[in-house]
């Protein structure tokens, strides 16, 4: 069954450079604090689906083409959204729970745990200080990164479809390759997320496959209010995004 709803996803999502990845509650569950958990049963299907950077132009820019007028809060969510609103309808029989990551639950904490999702999927390496073993930062707080053996730093995790009907006790467990192994570059990586993020340098911490666009670097690095005229989409849009 497992394979039958991947499939099928990646016919839907795969073209829009949109990636899923197939995962168990239970293993998200296990390896966070109780107020963390989703509250499904530990053999429930679940999908995180990340954004490659072939994304925008297979994905954003058709959306904002053809529903310039309907847009009316950040472009590149409401596309996402659209998206895998339209992925649910290919299960017309079945109960599909979306989730987005920029959802908050009402005590204001996220509604899932993105970088762990991606983690325990098999999807990109959750890189934090605990993968350090002579830690140099002191009391700072540092957060951690994921990174994908394919796109390093070029991509983002955007969601969770999860399939509360059906329940998978035999899947296997991937492990998300450790394309950052050494504890120099672990160090390296978690300093420029931390303290040089707006440079990106840390997305290039391997050799990466594929990456964002100049375009789409220049509407990521533009203000959030102002990546409308980028997209040339009109003043009205932006002052109904604003509110």
């Amino acid at each position: 069954m497992e394979r039958r709803v991947a499939e099928r996803l990646r016919g839907a999502l795969g073209p829009l450079g949109l990636e899923p990845h197939a995962f168990k509650v239970g293993w998200y569950n296990a390896v966070l604090q109780p107020a963390f958990h989703l509250p499904y049963p530990d053999d429930t299907l679940a999908f995180v689906v990340l954004s490659t950077p072939s994304m925008f132009d297979k994905a954003l820019k058709p959306f904002v083409k053809k529903e310039r007028l309907k847009i009316i809060r950040d472009p590149v969510d409401q596309c996402v959204s659209y998206h895998l609103s339209r992925a649910k309808e290919k299960f017309p029989d079945q109960r599909v729970d979306v989730m987005f990551d920029y959802e908050m639950l009402p005590s204001r904490k996220p509604k899932f745990l993105a970088q762990t999702a991606a983690h325990v999927a098999g999807a990109a390496y959750y890189y934090q200080r605990k993968d350090v073993k002579h830690d140099p930062w002191g009391k700072k707080k540092i957060y951690g990164v994921c990174i994908h053996p394919k796109y390093g730093g070029w991509f983002a995790i955007r969601g969770l479809l999860l399939f509360p009907d059906i329940q998978v006790l035999l899947l296997e467990q991937p492990a998300p390759v450790d394309c950052v192994s050494t504890e120099e570059k672990r160090i390296e990586l978690l300093e420029q997320f931390n303290f040089h993020w707006q440079d990106g340098r840390y997305r290039d911490i391997i050799e990466v496959k594929e990456r964002y666009s100049e375009e789409q670097r220049v509407y990521f690095a533009t203000p959030p209010a102002e990546r409308f005229q980028l997209l040339g989409l009109t003043p009205e849009a932006q002052r109904i995004t604003s509110h």
